[in-house]
């Protein structure tokens, strides 16, 4: 599992994967406090060419929240592109073959799902908490993030969704044949809970809530109206990697 896992981490670097997405995380952490910080120079631009055709903009105050609240609204996009670029996590082993040399001298199928799972949800939680530490020092450096309620929580929730992302992503990539069917199927899943999350009801218990990060740091939502969701994501996380594990137990490769 180890050399496999090796593997994998070179075949992530040598492709480029690695180098782009950390600049993606990068540039958005940088990018959250930048825009709040420039919205009040923006906005006075914008003043000065709309007053012209009578129209008045009032002052912009910003403050940590500014930042926080383009964080979340960033964070989808960066996990978007870490599924675009993840897509054929298995798919691309299955038609270019390289996975039956390795299992005809004995390494374990488990052991390969394992060190693909390691270094997905790896990925995943290094570059997530990077683009956050990002973020969180320059609004402590400009502002102050004491402002924010439960600024820790509603970042491990908003990870907690990526990770339930991913979950599906290699259940997928267990059963499908291209990468095309897996970003298929992991988008008709999200899209099937995003949608009934628009609705008060059941957007109170799906993973999607995990997402609204914004009301649990401005104290219009506690603690409590999360558990439901986490424990959701949890339970169908863990569900989703058992049966990618058993898929490819039986995959034919």
């Amino acid at each position: 599992m180890t050399a496999f896992l090796k593997k994998e981490w070179m075949e992530l670097v040598r492709t480029g994967r690695l180098l782009l997405l950390l600049l993606v995380f990068i540039l958005f952490g940088i990018m959250n406090p930048a825009i709040a910080k420039l919205t009040p120079w923006m906005m006075e631009i914008m003043a000065g060419q709309l007053a012209e055709s009578g129209f008045t903009l009032t002052a912009v105050t910003v403050d940590a929240m500014t930042s926080w609240s383009q964080f979340y609204k960033n964070i989808p996009m960066a996990l978007l592109l870490f599924v675009l670029l993840f897509g054929g996590i298995f798919t691309s082993e299955y038609q270019k073959g390289t996975l039956i040399p390795v299992v005809t001298k004995g390494l374990s199928r488990r052991r390969i799902a394992a060190a693909k799972m390691v270094l997905l949800l790896g990925t995943w939680t290094v570059l997530y908490f990077l683009c956050y530490g990002i973020t969180y020092g320059y609004n402590a450096y400009f502002w102050d993030n004491g402002i924010a309620r439960y600024p820790l929580l509603g970042a491990v929730c908003c990870w907690l969704f990526g990770v339930w992302v991913l979950a599906w992503l290699l259940l997928f990539s267990t059963i499908a044949e291209s990468s095309t069917q897996v970003l298929l199927g992991t988008g008709a899943v999200v899209l099937g809970v995003y949608v009934p999350g628009l609705f008060p009801k059941p957007g109170r218990i799906l993973p999607g809530k995990l997402l609204d990060g914004m009301n649990l740091l401005s104290g219009n939502s506690v603690p409590g109206d999360y558990y439901v969701s986490i424990g959701g994501a949890c339970g169908m996380a863990a569900v989703c990697l058992l049966l990618a594990f058993l898929c490819f137990d039986r995959k034919k490769l």
